[in-house]
């Protein structure tokens, strides 16, 4: 945390080495209140991921009753179970939000399984029926705003190539890249997209060098899934390229060559968490919505977005908040030459299927 010199996983430490006497004044200052605790991979004020769920913690802070603790910078690895029992030692927490991918198997399963009374929802995860009770998962399908980020890069670019800087090719992030492609193409089908995989959810230079490699290639619109599209968006608007942005609104980092971004919306879900506890209900251990629930939304249109383009994004948009919108719609294979969907088959943004992908469509350059 900012307001303490050692993270909370050097202080249960300390606190394991003094026998745990300072753990009944912790929970004495937490009585009668829901104690909500946050994990984030990275800072969370990183223009991105981890600053969306910042965001949306702190709507949770304003609620009555409700104490929110939080720990930035922490690894996927076993540090995220120190900081989840620090949380629930130091701090009573009774829900653990844990944030980053990496976190849900096998970590957050780990500690619900040590600790059932507390409710852990993951962010991304995918929840089945043979995992803890008390742990789940919440998702949007930003995809669909990946979708219209498509539709006006293909209406602003001149070189009909876009670029996509990826961090790691899980489902999440390849439904993102396929999104894009797509929702171009929906303009002009003889739209490309080229790939490039950073292989870490936070990789400056990685970022800036594909970034650069993409724009050198020819891209002249570039977007990306990694933590903080900050140096992506930066590098892009330096080289004079577009950018579109994601997880949050980035922009005054490229004002003019900002187009529009897909965006989270956390704070909507967080407070249902939290009303749920607070009525003595578990919370859903398996969430999802798109555009029409609220989960997700668009940046506002930059300067250089056409008419044309927000008349066309707009009006895709409305069929999506009408719920059932199908991104991967048959005939379609993959990169590969694989058949993906026949001719008729379309997959809706809630099917679970899309939930397991491990395909890049056909016109994206790239391999996952």
């Amino acid at each position: 945390m900012a307001d303490l010199p050692l993270s909370r996983r050097h202080l249960l430490g300390g606190a394991a080495v003094l026998g745990l006497s300072a753990l009944p004044l912790v929970r004495a200052r937490a009585a009668g209140n829901l104690t909500v605790g946050f994990i984030y991979v990275g800072p969370k004020d990183d223009y991105g991921y981890n600053q969306a769920h910042a965001k949306g913690a702190a709507a949770l802070k304003a609620l009555p009753g409700i104490q929110v603790v939080e720990e930035e910078n922490v690894r996927e690895t076993t540090d995220v179970q120190k900081t989840m029992e620090s949380m629930i030692n130091l701090d009573s927490a009774g829900l653990i939000f844990p944030t980053s991918f990496g976190y849900f198997d096998p970590h957050v399963l780990i500690e619900a399984k040590k600790n059932p009374k507390v409710q852990f929802r993951h962010c991304g995860g995918l929840w089945t029926e043979s995992n803890p009770k008390n742990a789940g998962s919440y998702f949007g399908y930003i995809a669909q705003g990946q979708y219209l980020n498509g539709i006006v890069a293909a209406h602003a670019s001149r070189s009909k190539k876009l670029g996509f800087v990826a961090a790691k090719p899980i489902p999440q992030v390849l439904n993102n890249v396929n999104g894009f492609l797509l929702g171009a193409r929906s303009v002009d089908p003889a739209i490309t997209l080229q790939v490039i995989f950073t292989g870490e959810w936070s990789l400056a230079v990685k970022e800036a060098e594909a970034t650069n490699a993409l724009i050198d290639g020819g891209a002249d619109v570039i977007t990306c899934h990694v933590d903080s599209p900050k140096v992506v968006v930066e590098t892009a608007a330096r080289r004079g390229a577009f950018a579109c942005g994601y997880h949050a609104d980035q922009s005054a980092l490229a004002k003019d060559k900002y187009l529009t971004g897909a965006e989270w919306n956390w704070a909507s879900i967080y407070k249902g968490f939290v009303a749920d506890m607070q009525a003595g209900r578990a919370p859903p251990n398996f969430l999802r919505g798109g555009l029409a629930d609220g989960f997700v939304k668009m940046s506002p249109y930059g300067p250089a977005v056409s008419e044309a383009a927000r008349r066309n994004a707009d009006a895709v948009k409305a069929e999506m908040m009408k719920g059932g919108f199908a991104i991967i719609r048959g005939p379609l294979k993959d990169n590969k030459g694989n058949e993906i969907a026949p001719a008729g088959r379309t997959y809706a943004e809630n099917a679970i299927e899309l939930e397991k992908t491990n395909y890049l469509v056909e016109g994206v350059k790239g391999s996952a």
